[in-house]
């Protein structure tokens, strides 16, 4: 009897310590994954002439800063530069510059939670979707209806397909490092700094976290499905060496679109050289891209 009665003393401190182990990592994963959407505000340099800065209001109440270069006329096509997590406008002012340059009227934003918009947390695109929409209403309004095409950069491309009525109606995209589905991004992210086997026990302490933040299911964070609804041409960009959004992934977010596609796979540079590209190659590709889908500026 008093054996037994050890051991099942024994046992309950062991479901004990089991219970406790499991409740501290849930915390720690909560307190990580609030971290990881905490948004934040970051300087970006005031626009010089005839580039100008203003602000747009969303939908849902946000104030989203941004800042728009006139292009060769008042209704050339245009261009909207959506920048990836963390970033600002800041990041794509040089592309913008260039665009510019040639003709085309361009329009950088900061999403909530970047750059000068309002502080709010972050979504993976989820509500971000509502700064890409009045920002493409804002240019297109502008250029009188004008073709309008999107560079979506990482977090730009996921705001650009996750939309509540679906992808922003743009005329062409630009699909650059767009994560496939958040599972992936958040296992692949994990996987470089822990290696794969703590990274596909930790991953869905994350990525079901979108339940009790955002009111959705993980599978609703996925790009890579939103995309097969979007009827105009496409061209993904990706990179051979992006460990953040391997090949395959952008092979397959490429397969996805319905439409005219292209897929491009730089063979050098790790995800954040790709989101930041802005070299003669590059250019060339997206220049070319445009000329085929929105036409010459």
């Amino acid at each position: 009897m008093v054996g037994q009665k050890g051991d099942q003393l024994g046992t309950r401190a062991i479901l004990g310590a089991i219970g406790l182990f499991g409740l501290i990592s849930l915390a720690l994963c909560w307190i990580a994954g609030s971290l990881l959407v905490r948004g934040s505000v970051s300087p970006v340099r005031a626009a010089a002439p005839p580039a100008r800065d203003l602000f747009l209001e969303t939908a849902d109440g946000v104030r989203i800063a941004a800042t728009y270069r006139p292009g060769r006329t008042g209704a050339s096509p245009a261009i909207l530069l959506l920048h990836g997590v963390g970033a600002s406008r800041e990041a794509t002012a040089a592309n913008a510059a260039w665009l510019s340059q040639r003709g085309y009227a361009t329009l950088a934003i900061d999403f909530r939670g970047h750059g000068g918009s309002t502080v709010a947390a972050r979504s993976f695109g989820l509500r971000e979707a509502a700064d890409a929409r009045v920002a493409l209403d804002w240019l297109k309004h502008a250029q009188k209806g004008a073709p309008v095409a999107i560079i979506g950069i990482s977090l730009g491309g996921a705001a650009t397909l996750l939309g509540a009525q679906g992808p922003v109606p743009a005329d062409a995209l630009i699909l650059q490092a767009v994560y496939p589905d958040i599972r992936h991004a958040i296992r692949n992210r994990l996987a470089e700094r822990l290696t794969a086997g703590p990274a596909w026990l930790l991953e869905p302490l994350l990525s079901y976290q979108s339940l009790p933040r955002y009111g959705v299911w993980p599978s609703r964070l996925s790009p890579r499905d939103a995309l097969k609804q979007y009827r105009g041409p496409v061209f993904v960009i990706g990179g051979e060496e992006d460990r953040s959004t391997p090949p395959d992934e952008s092979r397959h977010m490429a397969a996805a679109a319905s439409g005219l596609r292209a897929l491009w796979l730089v063979p050098h540079g790790d995800h954040a050289a790709i989101c930041n590209l802005r070299d003669l190659d590059y250019r060339d590709h997206v220049g070319d891209f445009l000329r085929r889908t929105i036409g010459p500026a």
